[in-house]
């Protein structure tokens, strides 16, 4: 029994992997994309803002579903390593989702002068 659910925790980690994989490629991808546009285009002071702020929303997203995935495997072999691990992720995504929320905040201030 507890054979099987680990190999189900298994592919578990590998499609939560594969989706945290798919919203970094996606987002980067978009910020390249909007960064040329912002460059060749004429557009306004934040727009090239605006783009980083969206590649910090995908990037974020990605870092929430690793951050799944690593606790999902870490509740079948819970090692130091695998702690530290999760610890670090964690940590990341808390001050990326600070900074991009400072950052959202002065966006709309900005606007509404």
């Amino acid at each position: 029994m507890q054979e099987g659910f680990a190999v189900i925790t298994g592919y578990a980690v590998l499609f939560i992997d594969a989706i945290a994989l798919i919203a970094i490629v996606v987002g980067t991808i978009e910020a390249f994309v909007g960064a040329i546009r912002a460059m060749l285009a004429p557009s306004g002071p934040t727009e090239g803002r605006v783009v980083w702020l969206r590649y910090a929303r995908w990037l974020v997203a990605g870092l929430t579903f690793q951050l799944a995935a690593d606790i999902i495997e870490t509740s079948i072999a819970p090692g130091w390593d695998d702690i530290g691990r999760l610890a670090a992720i964690a940590v990341i995504r808390t001050f990326l989702n600070y900074f991009l929320e400072r950052d959202l905040l002065e966006v709309r201030a900005s606007q509404q002068t």
